[in-house]
């Protein structure tokens, strides 16, 4: 299985395996509501090139699915026109059960609807371990582009599943005005240009959530019953993100019951708490001399970190479709990958490498923003890192404090730094006396140029 390395170095596996959940609403049931039921069982779906998702495929008898009740005719097509399957992106809330019925009413079409599993539950499930997540490009000086990593790790199962399932067009949820929906289309363009693309938030005459209830009643769509969060929140194993309400506003602080990752800074223990980062080739693989695998590390990472406050990130960002947004990030294990490999780095690379690297992490983090994962320069940029971290390996030790991420030691086997060279002391490598010619030499220019406005 081919890995891809991303600026920090940490690997990330370009099959994607994504867990996931698959359910199709057929006809329409005669049970209460119109509600069908599914028993699920899990296997795995083997796809091109010999990589596979895990998958729980729907095979019968039920309990709490989704309506499919539809005034659609899957002979004629539907009010816009006519589509055969349709593999839609499930969350399981309001909108998406929403755009089941609409699926059928409007496109007269059976709809696959899938889950991913991107390590957004507390629970690891099997399989999970082999996902792991870039680190180190980071979109306007903080995010650390959780969302923008699982939207094509999402999207590619998605083509995958519409492989096996035989399906013409896919859909998602995303509203008209976000990333997310550039990120879901960029993909199945790259993976599958002959696939349709339905997103109904840009099509359908629901303007809120009202609405939303109103269809879902007249469709016999259960109502998600649960208390509706006043943000908007996504969640995966790399992060959590809160939008909407009061941080609509940039002049709102947040409060601080909206966190569920972490806890404030200054309620975090008094005491500081050290971790030991093992790293082979820009890649984290141990705690304090625990081999873990990447995701089992980053969830470990996830709890030490949110229980000292870290990984806290407030910002205005600049989305690709133009707007300025608001939000709220919690990153606490990434946060401690990334300082941990930028120090080791600083052992590790050169200074012309280490800012060539720098420069090509900010282009990488607008990439994955953007949802251009699959492109060729994103590709060409991994290929470079792989090269530059190859002997970024050893081990370094943090201290976490009250939402702070310091440094306590660096070690490494292809550490640049030379005691014997860099001591005050001199010894027989550096002559400080060779110092002089290279300063007259480095500052000729600056001497040339203040010759010049004297008239010497």
């Amino acid at each position: 299985m081919a890995s891809a390395r991303g600026p920090c170095g940490i690997s990330v596996r370009s099959d994607f395996s994504s867990a996931c959940l698959i359910h199709k609403a057929g006809a329409p049931s005669n049970s209460v509501s119109g509600v069908m039921a599914v028993q699920v069982h899990r296997h795995r779906n083997k796809v091109r090139n010999g990589q596979a998702i895990r998958c729980a495929m729907a095979t019968g008898k039920e309990q709490g699915a989704i309506s499919t009740a539809s005034s659609g005719d899957q002979t004629k097509g539907g009010l816009r026109g006519k589509l055969n399957k349709v593999v839609l992106a499930y969350s399981g809330g309001l909108d998406t059960s929403v755009i089941v019925p609409w699926l059928r009413e409007n496109y007269g079409c059976e709809v696959v609807c899938f889950t991913a599993d991107v390590g957004q539950g507390a629970i690891e499930l099997e399989g999970l371990e082999k996902k792991a997540k870039a680190s180190g490009a980071v979109y306007e000086r903080k995010y650390l582009l959780g969302t923008s990593m699982a939207r094509p790790v999402i999207a590619k199962a998605m083509v995958d599943v519409a492989k096996e399932v035989g399906a013409d067009a896919v859909a998602h949820g995303c509203t008209g005005k976000g990333n997310d929906q550039v990120r879901f289309e960029l993909t199945f363009y790259a993976l599958n240009p002959e696939l349709k693309v339905v997103a109904p938030w840009r099509e359908w005459d629901i303007t809120g959530r009202e609405d939303a209830i109103e269809y879902a009643k007249k469709h016999n769509v259960p109502v998600p019953v649960s208390k509706k969060s006043i943000y908007s929140r996504d969640r995966n194993l790399w992060h959590l993100s809160h939008e909407g309400d009061i941080l609509e506003d940039p002049a709102n602080e947040p409060k601080e019951d909206m966190y569920m990752m972490s806890i404030a800074p200054e309620n975090a223990p008094s005491k500081p708490e050290y971790l030991e980062i093992g790293i082979i080739a820009g890649v984290p693989v141990s705690i304090n001399g625990r081999d873990l695998s990447p995701a089992s590390l980053l969830a470990e990472l996830n709890e030490i970190g949110g229980k000292h406050g870290i990984g806290r990130i407030d910002m205005v960002e600049n989305r690709l479709v133009g707007m300025k947004s608001r939000g709220v990030y919690e990153t606490p294990g990434g946060t401690i990958m990334a300082a941990a490999v930028r120090e080791l780095e600083s052992l590790t690379l050169d200074r012309e490498t280490m800012q060539w690297k720098d420069i090509i992490a900010l282009k990488y983090a607008e990439l994955v923003y953007a949802g251009r994962w699959f492109d060729p320069l994103r590709q060409s940029f991994d290929a470079f890192m792989e090269k530059v971290t190859a002997t970024t390996t050893g081990s370094v030790t943090l201290k976490l404090y009250k939402g702070s991420v310091n440094v306590a030691s660096r070690k490494s086997p292809y550490s640049l730094y030379r005691e014997d060279i860099s001591s005050f002391e001199n010894g027989e490598i550096y002559n400080q006396a060779d110092a002089e010619g290279f300063i007259r030499l480095y500052g000729l220019p600056t001497r040339v140029r203040a010759m010049l406005e004297k008239g010497i």
